[in-house]
């Protein structure tokens, strides 16, 4: 299982607002870059994604490999940004992503938390 974060180019705040009572609402931008995550598992039938999180400048996703094939994670991550950046017709993303493989079930644990608190933790959250 690997845990994900993608960057937008500068950190700009363009996938969503974060409301007063915490939750996010997407922007255009926010909601294509959902609808492609989606779409992840349809295209990679050896990919699930457990969770993720679209912030207002970053997404947080939690993806296991279920068996090898001959597509690697970097590939998968270039694919998604490529079809987000064509049907936006510009790219908003960082040019490379931030990858960790979780080891064991404490680790899962503790960053899937990390993802449903994400929002609440908005304001001391260093991609921010």
């Amino acid at each position: 299982m690997y845990f994900i974060t993608l960057c937008i180019k500068n950190r700009v705040e363009i996938l969503g607002k974060i409301t007063k009572d915490n939750k996010i609402e997407l922007t255009k931008e926010g909601e294509i870059s959902k609808q492609y995550i989606d779409k992840i598992t349809e295209i990679y039938d050896n990919i699930i994604i457990d969770e993720y999180i679209i912030m207002p400048n970053h997404i947080h996703i939690l993806v296991l490999v279920l068996y090898k094939k001959d597509v690697t994670l970097s590939t998968i991550i270039k694919h998604y940004k490529t079809n987000v950046s064509r049907k936006l017709t510009y790219s908003i993303w960082q040019k490379s992503f931030y990858e960790h493989i979780i080891r064991n079930e404490k680790e899962y644990l503790k960053i899937k938390e990390y993802i449903k608190n994400n929002i609440i933790n908005w304001k001391k959250d260093k991609y921010c």
